[in-house]
């Protein structure tokens, strides 16, 4: 739902919101996040709030190297596990230049962009996406360890299943925030997890993905574990498979069969973007 700026306004005066955080993703999918205070959020509306693009990796300007994040009120969304006085809000940010363009390498504004382009085509889409995830114990200190949180297998139960609870925690906190999980189970690996939630559109979806694992990683921290997402955490074992559907639906006609043909004919540049690192082939 897009909220107007005095609805904004009104919700944390009334939530009593004291920080703001504005997030976005770098080229890597990265969130990165900037708090600040509620007497600053008509600044942002207006003009957006100014970050460093230089210290930013993939971002770096020659020129000038200031960017600007612009709150998109349809994600507005109380961080559920910050304290109830002083509360918390996390908008996703559009990024835009000085002059008020976007900016050329903001990943959401591209998507933005191909959802548009493919409805001038007549063609909307339909997109769910579900990331694995390992659970590791932590040392002493608090670090992560190669340890994982149990040895159970595919869709085994409590209590061989440790990682129940933590799942539990995170589909109520994603509900919280208005993302719907439909099912959660032990994966194959030694202390690996899935999460399905709700099928929607393009930027709802990715959105979502972003959520999910902030809070994965949230939830695991406050349980003394350390959540990994990476593809192969443990050699040897289950990879974490990041699981992408999508749906295009025309006006008029079924375009799926070219769709998958064009699947097909670009796969070299999609594998570029959908597996990245050394890892993404173990």
């Amino acid at each position: 739902m897009q909220y107007t700026e005095s609805e904004v306004t009104e919700f944390i005066t009334d939530n009593d919101v004291k920080f703001i955080k504005m997030a976005f993703c770098d080229i890597f999918g990265r969130q990165k996040i900037i708090a600040i205070q509620p007497s600053l959020l008509a600044s942002a509306f207006e003009g957006g709030i100014p970050i460093d693009a230089s210290r930013i990796m993939g971002f770096e300007k020659e020129a000038d190297s200031e960017l600007f994040l612009v709150p998109d009120t349809s994600t507005m969304s109380l961080l559920p596990w910050r304290p109830a006085h002083g509360r918390v809000v996390r908008f996703f940010c559009d990024i835009r230049r000085s002059d008020g363009t976007g900016f050329d390498i903001d990943c959401r504004g591209i998507l933005k962009k191909a959802v548009d382009i493919a409805k001038l085509h007549g063609i909307i889409f339909e997109f769910g996406a579900r990331n694995e995830f390992y659970l590791f114990k932590n040392d002493e200190n608090g670090n992560a360890t190669a340890i994982p949180f149990d040895n159970a297998g595919f869709m085994d139960a409590a209590p061989e299943d440790k990682g129940e609870d933590v799942r539990r925690e995170i589909c109520l906190t994603l509900e919280d925030m208005g993302v719907t999980p439909e099912s959660s189970h032990h994966s194959g690996g030694p202390g690996q997890n899935i999460i399905d939630f709700q099928h929607s559109s393009a930027i709802q979806s990715a959105d979502d993905v972003i959520t999910y694992k902030s809070v994965v990683k949230t939830m695991a921290s406050r349980n003394g574990l350390t959540a990994s997402f990476a593809p192969n955490p443990i050699p040897g074992k289950d990879g974490n498979g990041f699981h992408i559907t999508l749906t295009p639906r025309m006006q008029m006609g079924d375009c799926s069969e070219h769709f998958l043909a064009g699947i097909l004919e670009h796969a070299a540049e999609i594998t570029a973007i959908l597996n990245p690192t050394a890892d993404s082939y173990k």
